[in-house]
């Protein structure tokens, strides 16, 4: 009953997480900037974290000494989305998600080459057959309402090994003491104060009205984000991180879905193909993973 709780759970929070290029894109399309989006997106969800630990009774202290940590960490998760959030103006969104989909990859170089985790062929045979599957996407017709394709391919990539610094920041650092959802909240608070002060310095933080704008910034900062967190500590806690990683494939899936059906992105034979090869490619780093654990 608890592996079907944490299936549940681990398709819940994946499939959540891909619908955030929906939300992003139609809050841009109605003249927020990237910076205001992903202002509402962390102050909201953090505040939301929030109310749920203090529910839960979760406790929030931490160290001095672990605020320095905590600093480095949210500049890593906000550039982050700041780069995801490019990525989406410039090339079709199920692409961009599915590249940032590789950041098991790069959490695996790095590890081997500045942790000195043994070298793998497995690992080796992933970094190729992604490598692969990235230049099938990047090949075809990915730009976005006319978005320069170079900037966005490159936005994403950046993703991937942002992405990858914060994680392994969490596992080698400091951040490992510190309870989960006191870091999350603390780490999508302070993104939030950078994206206020970012758009504060490029044209300032518009106030949101009408209800389609709220349903948008709700979807992004709650299902999008809160709850998609909230389910993937779940899921980890009933099935383990590594069933829990290969679920994240819905991620992409549920982008490259949307991106079709609603902003008409195109979706070609190699688009499939470069998904499928990196999809595996990441499958094949989470098995690794689990085998030399």
């Amino acid at each position: 009953m608890n592996n079907i709780k944490g299936y549940i759970y681990a398709a819940a929070s994946s499939s959540t997480f891909g619908l955030a290029p929906f939300f992003t894109i139609s809050l841009l399309a109605s003249g927020f900037s990237s910076f205001e989006v992903l202002a509402y997106r962390w102050g909201i969800a953090s505040l939301t974290l929030g109310i749920f630990g203090v529910l839960l009774r979760e406790t929030f202290r931490i160290s001095r000494k672990d605020w320095g940590t905590v600093f480095i960490l949210s500049l890593l998760r906000a550039a982050t989305s700041l780069s995801l959030v490019i990525a989406y103006q410039h090339i079709a969104s199920g692409v961009a998600s599915t590249i940032h989909f590789m950041y098991p990859l790069a959490v695996a170089l790095a590890m081997i080459f500045f942790f000195r985790e043994k070298k793998s062929f497995s690992i080796l045979f992933a970094v190729l057959i992604s490598l692969a599957g990235a230049a099938l996407l990047s090949s075809g017709e990915i730009d976005f309402k006319g978005g320069n394709t170079t900037t966005g391919l490159i936005a994403a990539t950046l993703s991937v090994f942002f992405y990858g610094g914060y994680i392994v920041g969490v596992r080698k650092s400091r951040a490992i003491h510190i309870p989960s959802t006191a870091l999350t909240c603390y780490v999508m608070g302070l993104g939030a104060l950078f994206f206020i002060i970012g758009g504060s310095l490029t044209g300032g933080i518009q106030l949101a009205t009408g209800g389609q704008t709220w349903l948008n910034i709700l979807g992004l900062a709650l299902p999008a984000t809160a709850i998609s967190n909230i389910t993937l500590v779940k899921a980890i806690k009933y099935i383990g991180p590594t069933l829990t990683s290969i679920f994240g494939a819905l991620e992409p899936l549920t982008a490259v879905a949307i991106g079709c059906l609603v902003f008409k992105e195109s979706f070609t034979p190699g688009t499939g193909l470069g998904i499928l090869l990196i999809l595996t490619a990441v499958t094949v780093v989470i098995m690794h993973e689990k085998k030399t654990s």
